[in-house]
């Protein structure tokens, strides 16, 4: 299992694919470019999307479901949306199939072919924004803050479990605000939303900034964003948050009458995080045994394994690592007892080694004589002998310390990848030689923007917004620049 893994220094890619697989995560699907979310998988996600959904409730927000289909006229309405998503989009034709004449198959019935073609939801202003102009009439009904989890479809050709797929899952949060103050104080306060679940909850450190206008969401005045680094020294957009301004309002005449009686257009936000998590969770973490799960996230927190030899001492074991499973789920703790006679102890322990799971612990006939338990961490490899009378107490510190020391080990990692250049010469050699986060000055211009992404395949990842806004001269034209911009290349 994790002995077969590929080393990330041998092939990082690599070792990533075959991990979501070995791991038992994704698998690709019979269907281009999509994948099967398996059960682990599955769970570690769900484990996502309910803190998220705790969160996002907390700020006032509700959830609703909007359909699947868009008419493909809806997409004409805001100009600079439909430019960012029309190379992306599937699109409904037909709506019927038909044996064929020779009866060797089935064929789309060219006379089923639909008045208006209908666009398979790449993400939902269009279709949620001619929503809102019938719930939308007055002051009174706003702010309306809406989230909806649900899948969408953005036609990639190349594809990658988690990172890239055709088809994912994500969530869209969709609000509608009578002033301008408030719908940039919305698109601020997700962004900090989405950076406090990254950081407290996949222990990833994250900066916090603003795209330049190349980068922003297609039909966005600012996108505001949470950048994280992987092992690799390559960044990942781990959460985006977008002041639309009135651009869809206006599109879909989505008006308002104001506490003065006058009519007005309301101010719009979006925000969104996907299954690209998943794979930033995987690559910020895991090692060359596998998967490593901070314990906040963790489908199990603690597994038990039990070491025996027949049935007597099964059954002594079985009854210390009951009663030690109850004892560990009244303190809230996510518990398994592998009790399986199908494999071997040290199956088991390869198994959750490679699938991450924070905390193991292996009890064999001594443990019983003796009343102590072994306890291995995940993070760390190290194993640890404790009586049953610590354990409980010992195993809840346990979760805590796990958390802090993945945060702690991640943020340690972008320090010692994050760079301040002067130079452009400086700044090709330290993406070369180094990787990782590079702060360096840009002139604000979009072909200063673009030579270097062409030159370098190092992007503007973000404007932090942080205190650190010396100014000084761009380091390709020599230009004036206000403070220094986050590049690095991504994924």
């Amino acid at each position: 299992m994790a002995k077969n893994l590929t080393t990330r220094g041998e092939d990082y890619s690599k070792w990533y694919n075959e991990l979501v697989i070995k791991a038992d995560l994704a698998e690709n699907s019979g269907v281009r470019g999509c994948m099967v979310i398996k059960p682990y998988g599955f769970a570690i996600w769900e484990k996502i999307q309910a803190e998220l959904d705790r969160m996002f409730k907390e700020t006032g927000h509700q959830n609703a479901y909007f359909p699947l289909f868009i008419p493909k006229s809806y997409f004409s309405k805001e100009a600079s949306h439909v430019d960012g998503f029309a190379k992306e989009c599937a699109v409904v034709t037909h709506y019927r199939l038909k044996n064929t004449d020779d009866g060797s198959g089935i064929a789309v019935d060219p006379d089923a072919k639909l008045e208006e073609e209908l666009i398979v939801r790449p993400t939902s202003e269009t279709i949620i924004w001619d929503t809102y102009r019938k719930w939308i009439q007055s002051y009174r009904d706003l702010p309306l803050l809406i989230n909806q989890w649900a899948n969408v479809v953005r036609w990639e050709m190349r594809t990658r479990l988690f990172l890239r797929t055709a088809e994912f899952l994500w969530q869209e949060g969709h609000t509608a605000h009578a002033t301008e103050e408030e719908a940039i104080a919305e698109a601020e306060q997700m962004m900090n939303v989405y950076a406090d679940f990254v950081e407290n909850y996949m222990a990833i450190p994250v900066i916090k900034g603003l795209k330049t206008e190349s980068e922003r969401f297609a039909g966005a005045l600012e996108t505001y964003c949470i950048e994280a680094l992987m092992q690799d020294g390559k960044a990942l957009q781990a959460g985006t948050s977008h002041f639309l301004g009135q651009n869809f309002a206006k599109a879909f005449d989505v008006k308002f009458a104001n506490k003065e009686g006058k009519q007005d257009y309301v101010w719009a936000t979006s925000w969104g995080v996907s299954t690209r998590l998943m794979g930033a969770l995987i690559m910020t973490h895991s090692d060359d045994n596998g998967l490593v799960l901070p314990p906040n996230l963790a489908p199990d927190q603690v597994v038990i394994v039990p070491i025996y030899r027949n049935e007597e001492q099964f059954n002594a074991v079985s009854e210390v690592a009951n009663n030690l499973m109850k004892e560990l789920r009244a303190k809230g703790i996510r518990v398994k007892f592998d009790n399986r006679d199908t494999h071997k102890p040290g199956w088991k322990f390869n198994e959750y080694e490679l699938k991450g799971v924070p905390v193991r612990i292996a009890i064999g006939p001594k443990d019983v004589e003796n009343g102590t338990v072994e306890v291995a961490r995940r993070d760390t490899l190290t194993k640890e002998i404790m009586s049953n009378d610590t354990v409980v107490d010992s195993v809840v510190g346990l979760m805590d310390e796990i958390q802090k020391n993945l945060y702690k080990k991640a943020r340690d990692h972008r320090t010692a990848h994050t760079t301040s250049v002067t130079s452009y010469d400086e700044f090709k050699e330290v993406l070369e030689s180094k990787g990782g986060f590079v702060l360096a000055h840009w002139d604000g211009t979009a072909a200063t923007e673009e030579q270097i992404k062409n030159e370098t395949k190092a992007t503007i990842r973000c404007i932090p917004l942080d205190d650190d806004n010396e100014a000084g001269t761009c380091m390709v034209t020599g230009k004036p620049s206000k403070r220094k911009v986050l590049f690095a290349k991504a994924y």
